[in-house]
């Protein structure tokens, strides 16, 4: 067996636990589609990164965050609905994206590829997830209200338009986060996946929001043992758990 780094392990921990919780209300949202679309857009950013001899991550990051602007300003002026928006953005930053990474690299960024952790990388993946944690838990009456009826928010006094664009930088960050073990072709699923099944099992949000955290984070510790067990990448491995969690999930039907 292959010793697990305590770094990395901890860190996609982390990672899982933001993924959890974003995914739960992504769910909600009816992003389950766009949510899987939208981490491709790290693509072309990581792609930028290789060529001027950068951290991949950090292309990936401000990628998405630039991307996540998009969405959102684009989502404002035309009122198309998110899914359609992210679709397009989609389209065009894997075509751009697979342009300008190639070979191996471009496996890595599409699937995912451990490696060695840098101090820094593991302090600033913590800090990142702790913000995203802490972000869902504050805002999550405001989340669902807006959910519920905007118009209603508004009333209330909400700021729908930002709440919007702090959801969107929070899942993009979120993807951010599972760039490096689950790349751009398997992240969004991480974080629809455990969401998608804590809606089947759960009787309340506060529910859903546990299941869902419990999910993610069972899957990817199992993935991290199995892919130093067989010897295999982590990222199809944690996938894989997540959607066998889903499929034993199928024949329980949620109570009142």
């Amino acid at each position: 067996m292959q010793s697990l780094d305590p770094r990395a392990l901890g860190l996609a921990l982390a990672m899982a636990v933001a993924a959890g919780l974003v995914g739960s209300f992504a769910v909600m949202r009816r992003m389950t589609l766009a949510a899987d679309a939208m981490s491709h857009v790290a693509l072309p950013g990581i792609g930028l990164a290789l060529i001027f001899k950068l951290q991949p991550v950090v292309g990936g990051v401000a990628m998405l965050l630039l991307g996540t602007l998009l969405i959102w300003a684009l989502e404002r002026g035309t009122r198309l609905s998110t899914e359609t928006i992210v679709g397009v953005v989609f389209s065009a930053a894997l075509a751009a994206g697979s342009l300008l990474a190639s070979g191996e690299e471009l496996i890595d960024a599409l699937f995912g590829g451990a490696g060695k952790l840098a101090p820094w990388e593991s302090a600033a993946g913590l800090a990142v997830a702790a913000a995203i944690v802490a972000f869902v838990l504050l805002e999550k009456d405001r989340l669902i209200v807006s959910l519920v009826s905007p118009d209603i928010a508004r009333t209330a006094g909400i700021d729908v338009a930002r709440l919007d664009l702090l959801f969107l930088a929070a899942f993009s960050l979120t993807v951010a986060l599972g760039l490096r073990y689950l790349g751009v072709l398997l992240m969004g699923s991480l974080i629809i996946i455990p969401g998608a099944t804590a809606k089947r099992l759960a009787r309340s949000l506060h529910g859903m929001l546990q299941i869902s955290v419990a999910l993610a984070v069972g899957a990817t510790a199992l993935g991290f043992v199995a892919a130093a067990l067989l010897h295999r990448e982590t990222g199809p491995l944690v996938i894989l758990c997540s959607a066998s969690f889903f499929f034993l999930s199928l024949p329980f039907r949620r109570t009142a």
